[in-house]
């Protein structure tokens, strides 16, 4: 066992990622960076969260990551299941204690989504379409975290929505990805369930409506500053004509990378409306 296998196993740059979300999130529903104390606290909860969730995931994916991933710590034996499973455990408690000095909402969200996160990994994953929603929910409660912590929606409710419908776009799509080792291990998904070509269809689906739910802070009034939205509605429109053309591993790979490059940059063109 490496020390660098409880780094790896956490996948950091999502989960940093995922923190800088959620306080991007703070900031597009007031229109301002918060309180240093409570923005720090806001990126811990999510980012040691978002580890603990990666970190469960791979303990119960041990057989399905041998087929698809068998470069991580677990399948190439740089970290045993039961230490994983306890280091899961151990992130969650403390993103949990860190969410109680925040406000009440804020604990109970964050109990909720970590919940959620276990469930998901233990029960949900495998299951056709319920675990894509699960997934895609933990995805649009990133910035709705943030809004709460500061006490204000905002534009984040619509960033939530957006987050949540394009992830849900991107899950399906990573379904059709990992079809060979899913239906080795005996997995539902939509994919396996009903074809690939229909299951493009429905990540298709959620994709524009993704584009068309962007559009609701131009017609509450959102200045010029929103048009930032624009190239990254054309991305995910772009993701999901390759899906749509091209359900092999290679293309669902990169459709799936454009969709989850377009969540980041979708909060990024909120905080310019925000901020403008």
């Amino acid at each position: 066992m490496k020390f660098r296998a409880f780094i790896e196993i956490t996948r950091p740059h999502n989960c940093v990622l995922a923190g800088v979300v959620g306080i991007l999130g703070s900031i597009v529903a007031v229109g301002h960076l918060p309180g240093m104390i409570r923005t720090l606290l806001v990126f811990l909860v999510v980012t040691i969260g978002c580890s603990g969730g990666n970190t469960i995931n791979d303990y119960f994916d041990y057989e399905i990551d041998r087929i698809n991933r068998p470069e991580r710590p677990l399948p190439r034996g740089a970290m045993g299941r039961k230490t994983a499973f306890w280091y899961a455990v151990f992130l969650f408690a403390v993103g949990i204690a860190l969410s109680w000095f925040i406000n009440i909402y804020a604990f109970l969200l964050a109990v909720a989504a970590y919940v959620t996160m276990f469930l998901y990994a233990w029960k949900l994953k495998p299951l056709p379409f319920i675990g894509n929603i699960a997934v895609a929910s933990l995805t649009g409660a990133t910035p709705l975290y943030g809004a709460i912590a500061v006490g204000r929606i905002g534009l984040a409710g619509t960033l939530a929505l957006c987050a949540f419908l394009v992830n849900v776009a991107r899950e399906v799509v990573k379904d059709i990805e990992d079809v060979e080792g899913d239906i080795e291990e005996g997995a539902k998904t939509l994919p396996i369930l009903l074809g690939k070509k229909k299951a493009a269809y429905i990540a298709a689906f959620f994709g524009f409506a993704t584009v068309v739910a962007s559009f609701l802070p131009v017609r509450a009034g959102v200045g010029l500053g929103y048009y930032a939205m624009v190239p990254v509605d054309l991305l995910i429109i772009y993701a999901s004509y390759i899906i749509l053309r091209d359900q092999g591993r290679e293309a669902a790979h990169r459709a799936q990378k454009m969709l989850k490059i377009s969540i980041f940059l979708a909060v990024m063109a909120f905080l310019i409306a925000a901020l403008v």
